[in-house]
């Protein structure tokens, strides 16, 4: 049923329901699990996160993962590499219930799955934290309030800041928001109390990084305003030769 629902249409009634019964037949699996188990989660529960109607049935379909990784740990990061393929492009609303999910695979992850996925990760992190559309930025930067995930930050500063940091920075000084704005600070504060050094180096590379690209900006300004300039002086002499040839 779920595959036809995925492949082939998506109209069908009592997905939710059955998801809900679904979890907690996962919740009875024993253990090791059943080879067929773990391909129902690849093969059918991550695909259910790209269909158009995800709202009506995704808490129920998330706990369904949740409940799998608390049986095998193992499978933290294959699942998460799904669900950083499948990640909504448009949808706002979409990237919202990913953050949302990928909080509750965060609070049950082991810190040895945790290194294995930091890196994607948190660069879709930083894209969310980058984003004009405000839940979506709102709902990224909730994370930081997340003590068991800032743990897991803490404990891996050196990977994930470098990362992260460019995005918050540009947030911290373009951002229309003032609310997202205000969050961007505090997660910058919480990031020099962790490793001043490091943030301090990072700071200061950004920025001489920033002066090197308004430098490149300028000079293709230059560039361009002296081709003008040329073309308008070449403009009146080919003006004139012509003239002189049709005489």
């Amino acid at each position: 049923v779920c595959c036809r629902f995925i492949y082939e249409t998506e109209h069908f009634n009592g997905v939710a329901e059955l998801l809900e019964i679904l979890g907690s037949i996962i919740n009875g699996f024993a253990m090791p699990l059943k080879s067929e188990h773990k391909q129902f989660l690849v093969k059918v529960l991550l695909p259910l996160h790209t269909v158009k109607v995800l709202s009506l049935f995704h808490a129920q379909l998330a706990y369904c993962v949740v409940q799998f990784l608390e049986k095998d740990p193992q499978l933290t990061e294959p699942v998460i590499r799904a669900l950083l393929k499948f990640w909504p492009k448009t949808c706002s609303q979409k990237e919202v219930m990913f953050l949302g999910e990928l909080e509750e695979i965060l609070d049950v992850i082991e810190s040895n799955q945790f290194v294995k996925i930091q890196e994607p990760l948190f660069r879709q992190i930083a894209k969310c934290v980058s984003s004009p559309h405000f839940q979506v930025a709102e709902r990224a930067m909730y994370y930081w309030n997340n003590e068991y995930i800032l743990g897991l930050m803490e404990e891996n500063i050196s990977t994930i800041l470098p990362i992260v940091f460019g995005s918050l920075y540009r947030v911290s000084k373009e951002h229309w928001n003032q609310t997202i704005v205000a969050l961007v600070y505090n997660i910058l504060k919480t990031f020099m109390e962790m490793n001043s050094k490091l943030f301090d180096e990072l700071t200061a590379s950004y920025k001489a990084e920033r002066q090197r690209e308004r430098k490149r900006e300028k000079e293709r300004e230059d560039l361009w305003q002296r081709l003008e300039e040329l073309q308008l002086q070449q403009s009146p002499n080919n003006n004139s030769a012509r003239a002189a040839g049709t005489s």
